[in-house]
């Protein structure tokens, strides 16, 4: 076996051995072939013609194999990389002197047999860009704009825009590592980054689009749904570089606002679509642990928040589904179907797992908590399926309703996931109206005969590969990133068929996701730089527009949290608009890692843990009314509920030196413990009067203050004149 993918995985952070890379030549770069072999293998040959002129055959090099299935470079689990790694031999040549508009055509011969020929033309960077438009007061620096192009279409287009000493920059989607995005350089494409987010700069929920604070007062928007590259003065102070991925007629349009972080964010909503209302009860607690995965097990849960008088108002059951299709319970027997036919309740007898999902939801309702239930938009297929598996597999494929991908003879087949989670799963084509109602009605009776509230919209990532076909005959470079969107919408709009409100919980989006449902900020580690990353997230999605969003408060993943780290994010996280706890599957070890209060309590011993955090999940029932009534007016006006300091003080300096500090609606701003150990909490109020929330006292504003903050407190201040409605809110 002998085999040459010039695209690779599509992977968009890691090379494979086997692909061409850069998988567009630009002159004056070298060029690295590469190809992956069976074992026995002794020799491979690159046979290649430039501009129709042969070369002599050339002896590849004999490399490591560096692709995705070995390398740990983000993706969902480390053990499941390691199932893909492979022991095969790698082979890479590398190649100079390429010149502009020269063709390449090439193959690669061995014992094991010989490619098909490849052909490239190599690109080159020219001055100017006429396909660059700019929208609003134009900002390109002169003479900065070039094309990337092979004389037949373009590929990119790089320009730059100035950067005023003292103006900071924020936004660019969901981003874990800083508010203030000056000097960082980053990218904009959706990706499944497991854990360590704000460590490795990827994110789940990536906008190419900023504001830029401190001056003048302006953002911008590329307004592009292929992948945006963004250097924030890190190479030159004075710029801002963008490098952005265009189709072939090399047409490009960045819109540009002047004015306040409102007005600019009032611009780009026009763009991507302003955020739905939500019932109230989405502001509740909500909880869920991976290893909930009977119906005895969750109302044991549920019973322990009673038990404990702890009020919870919505269960996540991740670990519900036979992970397959993702539409039958785990251990329920049914006829096999045609996979065209919708699945309904009498279908299905059902098993010791879930014996009554009807009336385990019904008796979750009777207490006033909300049931969502988890979904992956993928077939699997691995094992090989069988049964219903496999009659829906066929009748997707016989529908129609999958995304494609060129095969080694050129013809289309159904997409196989490229990514470590479900690895070769079929994935319908969510941005095509006709597929998505098709997947989604085979859920319909989750909703009208179960009575589910919602769905936990996972792993909107696994779209890897600019060669990928779509329903509308546009490839991946232009829709992978747009596919969460779908994904989320589509999902909503079931609910809305059913008569219930959209709520989807979600960890990817991208420009547009601002109209569709709730978010959180992915898997993390319980610790206290995962904490910190996090609300950085929170802060920078909410810049872009996410109205509710929220993260698992101290982590999901390893070992439980301390008691402290638990406490400062459960505090944290109730003035937040999603306030949720969840935990990773953990094979049902002993010690449990659920991250429930009284677990935590049981695992550190420490007494506290119960008292305090019910005392936060009681003020956060308090605070809904409040919650909802400014998530109301922040739709309305198309700003976000939780904001940076920046929004209502773009002129303060001192803000920037407290970057985890947030407006909750318009009277509450909330500054957060997130340093182990700390007792005296630092924090900057701007001019005004202040109440402190916790002790009452009246606070002058437009300077830093410091407060000593017990475990049961955090550093909370309500606006002087908002003071007497919400006083009854942090009555203990």
């Amino acid at each position: 076996m002998i085999r040459h993918r010039p695209f690779g995985s599509g992977h968009p952070y890691s090379v494979d051995t086997e692909q061409r890379w850069p998988v567009d030549p630009v002159a004056g770069e070298p060029l690295r072939l590469g190809v992956r072999t069976s074992p026995g293998v002794d020799a491979v040959l690159l046979e290649l013609e430039r501009d129709g002129a042969a070369a002599p055959p050339v002896e590849l090099v004999r490399v490591t194999r560096q692709s995705r299935g070995q390398a740990v470079d983000g993706g969902h689990l480390a053990s499941a990389q390691a199932r893909l790694a492979r022991a095969s031999g790698g082979w890479q040549i590398e190649l100079g002197g390429l010149r502009a508009g020269e063709h390449l055509r090439y193959r690669f011969t061995s014992s094991g047999g010989r490619t098909r020929w490849f052909e490239t033309t190599v690109a080159g960077w020219a001055d100017d860009a006429p396909g660059l438009r700019e929208v609003g007061a134009p900002r390109v620096v002169a003479g900065t704009p070039r094309t990337l192009g092979d004389g037949a279409s373009v590929h990119r287009i790089r320009f730059a825009l100035p950067l005023a000493p003292g103006e900071h920059v924020a936004g660019f989607g969901e981003r874990f590592d800083t508010l203030d995005q000056r000097g960082a350089e980053l990218d904009s494409v959706v990706f499944e980054q497991y854990k360590s987010q704000g460590a490795e700069r990827k994110t789940y929920m990536p906008m190419p689009f900023a504001h830029v604070v401190g001056g003048s007062g302006w953002g911008f928007h590329v307004r592009t749904s292929r992948r945006v590259w963004f250097d924030v003065g890190a190479r030159d102070a004075s710029l801002l570089w963008i490098e952005a991925e265009t189709g072939p007629d090399g047409e490009l349009e960045v819109a540009f606002w002047d004015g306040s972080p409102r007005d600019v964010l009032a611009g780009f909503l026009g763009d991507s679509g302003r955020a739905e209302e939500l019932p109230d009860w989405v502001f509740r607690l909500w909880a869920s642990g991976n290893e909930w995965n009977t119906q005895a097990e969750v109302m044991r849960q549920v019973d322990a928040h009673r038990d404990h008088d702890i009020p919870v108002g919505s269960v996540v059951i991740e670990a519900w589904s036979d992970e397959s299709t993702f539409t039958a319970w785990r251990d329920a027997r049914s006829a096999v179907r045609d996979g065209s036919r919708p699945a309904r309740l009498a279908d299905f007898e059902f098993g010791a797992a879930w014996p009554d999902p009807k009336g385990m939801t019904d008796e979750l309702h009777a207490r006033g908590i909300r049931l969502h239930l988890w979904q992956i938009p993928l077939i699997k297929m691995r094992p090989h399926p069988a049964g219903q598996v496999a009659q829906d597999a066929a009748a997707a494929i016989r529908d129609d309703v999958l995304i494609r991908e060129p095969g080694p003879d050129g013809r289309l087949r159904p997409y196989r996931n490229r990514g470590w989670w479900f690895p070769l799963g079929l994935m319908p084509d969510l941005t095509d109206e006709r597929a998505a109602t098709w997947w989604t009605e085979k859920r319909r009776y989750l909703v009208d005969e179960v009575g589910i509230d919602g769905f936990k919209t996972d792993g909107g990532e696994h779209a890897w590969g600019r060669e990928l076909v779509y329903l509308d005959g546009r490839l991946g470079d232009e829709k992978n990133n747009t596919f969460a969107v779908a994904y989320a919408a589509a999902f909503g709009d079931l609910l809305r068929r059913a008569g219930k409100a959209p709520v989807t919980f979600s960890r990817a989006g991208f420009t547009g996701s601002q109209a569709h449902g709730a978010f959180w900020a992915g898997d993390e580690n319980s610790t206290w730089d995962a904490f910190r990353w996090s609300l950085f997230a929170g802060l920078n999605a909410a810049a872009c527009g996410i109205v509710y969003w929220g993260w698992d408060l101290a982590g999901f993943s390893g070992d439980v949290p301390t008691a402290e780290l638990y406490l400062r994010s459960a505090a944290a996280a109730a003035f937040v608009p999603i306030m949720q706890y969840h935990s990773e599957f953990n094979h049902h070890r002993t010690p449990s890692r659920d991250r429930t209060p009284w677990n935590i309590a049981e695992r550190t011993g420490d007494e506290r843990v119960l008292p305090v955090f019910r005392r936060f999940t009681r003020l956060r029932e308090r605070l809904v009314p409040y919650l909802s009534a400014e998530a109301a007016r922040a739709v309305a006006a198309g700003e976000p509920l939780m904001r940076p300091l920046f929004f209502d003080h773009p002129d303060e300096a001192e803000i920037w030196r407290h970057p985890l500090q947030w407006m909750l609606g318009d009277s509450i701003l909330v500054a957060p413990v997130t340093e182990e150990g700390s007792t005296t909490a630092r924090a900057y109020l701007p001019a005004g009067e202040w109440v402190d929330a916790f002790t009452g006292a009246t606070v002058r504003g437009g300077g830093v203050v410091e407060r000593e903050t017990p475990i049961d407190e955090l550093p909370v201040w309500v606006r002087s004149a908002d003071w007497p409605r919400l006083k009854d809110v942090f009555a203990s």
